[in-house]
Parts: structure tokens; C-alpha cells; sequence
């Protein structure tokens, strides 16, 4: 095998009350990436469409992932990767993590998959270190296993895959401005009350036990935080009238995707998840924010191959 092409997603992380933790994988929204083995050692990058993204390997999140699986391969390799960008960075939905992800996932086929999706997921988090300062996992881990997962801890990596419900989708709305992670993590405390702590923790359990169960009024009643969103809620414009518009719409529950600004909501069914998406166009609409939509079920299987129309 010369070469692949890819469709790398993009992902909700947090989910309310898994703060860095918990991530899911989105469907039907993502990056299309094309990685072909090359004679010269090394990796590059030779083209990026759709987002003005520097080319330069060590300024790249993707570049800086596939060096680091390339320095644990240790044999001598070159690749070459073509990003259609179609994720828009710093939307909340995991930009960054996709690049990474597809990355790392592209190069380990073409090496005949030595390295297990845990390596991969450690390798891709180096990429999201040069993105935000940090190497979490909550975004490339679901990326990369599909579905939702759970970060146990970093330091060993552990990431738990959890069940997802088949009626269970998502509707992102993302309002057309910017938040910086580096400025969505400076509002937070570093200080919480006990009790707060005590009932995000019974929440991120209750939700996990859910999704097992498929119990979807105990998804709904899990995905409730009560630390971070009280700090950033101030950092999107009409975040409260969105969650409410949802909440009426049938949602099961509504909150900040990542660091934000994309707002999130979770439904039964995509015939609601598009009644929510209705719901919460009609707040940007009336208050003239710039906005776009995705709808999506949950994806089950991460970053996946695909044919290519054209190399």
C-alpha cells in the first residue's frame, strides 16, 4: 500500500460534566486527508485547502504528531499529506484534534499498523500540546476509537471506549467568532467548592451508567456542570437563550463543545436533533450573530478510509 485517503471527524469534548475526560466522535463532519509514502525520509506536508494553516511540519499539529510517531518508529520513513480542510479551527469541534488524529491513524496503516490505538492516541496528543498548550485526549481519543470514550488518566494513558446509543445525536451550532482556548481556560478557578466537585463526579458516573443503558432520561438529567460552563457561559453570545430554545426543543441536555464557541445539544433521534437545530438558529437569528449547523449522528468507528475521487 503506497498511499490512503482518510475522512478524519470532528469531535464534542467535555459533554457538560467530563471536563477533559469525556469526548464523543461527530459523523457526518471532518477533515478529508490523502498521506502517500515518499523516498525521502520524513514528513511533509504539500498542501492544505479550505483553512490558511501553515505548511511548515513543526508549526502543524499534524506535522508534530506524525514526528512523533516517526521518532518512535525509528526506522527511516518519509510521507507526504494533502489536508482538505473542512473543520475551521478554533470552531470547538475538535479542528486540531482531526489533523492529528487523521495523521498518526494514516501513517500507522501504511506502516501495517504497528502501533495500537493507545500509542496513536499519544502520538496525536503531542499535536494538540503545539495546538493549546496542553496534551490532552479528551478530542483525539473519540476521534481515533469512535464513539464516546473516557480519559482515565494521562500519566500512564488510559482510555476507556464506552457504549454509544444508537438514537443518540448531536446538533453543534457555532457561532462565527473566536474563542481561544489559552482565554477559555484563564476563566476557570482553580479552586471548587466540595460540593460541586461531588456532584459533577455523580453526574459523569450517572452518564456513563446511561449510556450503558440506554437510559436516556438519565443522560439527560447527567449532563449538568456545574464548573466550567458557569465560567465561559459569558464568552458566547446568547448561550443562555440557546440552552433554554434547546431544552424546550426536546433536548436531553445542551452545553459547551469543548472550549468553545460551538454550543452543543444531545436528542433521541435526528428528527429532534433538527428541531433543536431550528430552535437554536432562531436565537442567532434574531440577535444577528453568523452561525452554522451540523447535525450528526454519533460516529462509531473514528477516523475511517476512504476511496479517493482524486489524488
Amino acid at each position: 500500500m503506497e498511499s490512503v485517503s482518510l475522512f478524519a471527524p470532528a469531535s464534542i469534548a467535555n459533554i457538560s460534566c467530563g471536563f477533559d475526560v469525556l469526548g464523543l466522535c461527530l459523523d457526518n463532519v471532518g477533515d478529508l486527508m490523502h498521506l502517500e509514502k515518499s523516498n525521502k525520509p520524513g514528513f511533509r506536508i504539500t498542501e492544505i485547502k479550505g483553512q490558511d494553516l501553515p505548511l511548515e511540519t513543526e508549526k502543524n499539529v499534524a506535522g508534530v504528531a506524525a514526528q512523533a510517531l516517526l521518532k518512535a518508529y525509528k526506522e527511516p520513513v518519509g510521507f507526504e499529506l494533502k489536508i482538505d480542510k473542512r473543520i475551521k479551527a478554533g470552531s470547538g469541534i475538535g479542528s486540531s484534534a482531526a489533523s492529528a488524529a487523521g495523521a498518526v491513524v494514516g501513517i500507522n496503516k501504511l506502516l501495517g499498523e504497528p502501533f495500537s490505538p493507545l500509542e496513536l492516541i499519544s502520538f496525536a496528543m503531542e499535536g494538540e500540546r503545539l495546538a493549546c498548550g496542553s496534551a490532552h485526549a479528551d478530542n483525539v481519543a473519540p476521534v481515533i476509537l469512535g464513539g464516546f470514550t473516557l480519559v482515565r488518566s494521562l500519566e500512564p494513558l488510559d482510555v476507556i471506549p464506552l457504549h454509544s446509543p444508537l438514537e443518540l445525536a448531536a446538533t453543534v451550532i457555532h457561532p462565527e467568532i473566536e474563542v481561544k482556548t489559552a482565554d477559555a481556560r484563564a476563566v476557570l478557578h482553580n479552586k471548587i467548592p466540595l460540593k460541586k466537585a461531588i456532584n459533577q463526579w455523580a453526574n459523569v458516573g450517572a452518564l456513563v451508567s446511561g449510556l450503558y443503558q440506554e437510559d436516556y432520561d438519565l443522560i439527560s438529567r447527567s449532563l449538568v456542570d456545574e464548573i466550567v460552563e458557569p465560567a465561559r457561559a459569558m464568552l458566547i453570545p446568547g448561550f443562555d437563550q440557546l440552552k433554554e430554545n434547546a431544552t424546550q426543543a426536546g433536548a436531553l441536555g445542551c452545553g459547551i463543545s469543548g472550549s468553545g464557541p460551538s454550543v452543543f445539544a444531545l436528542s433521541k433521534g435526528m428528527t429532534n436533533a433538527h428541531l433543536v437545530a431550528k430552535s437554536m438558529a432562531e436565537v442567532y437569528d434574531k440577535i444577528g450573530v453568523p452561525y452554522e449547523i451540523h447535525i450528526c449522528p454519533i460516529n462509531p468507528n473514528g477516523v475511517q478510509f476512504i476511496e479517493p475521487k482524486n489524488k
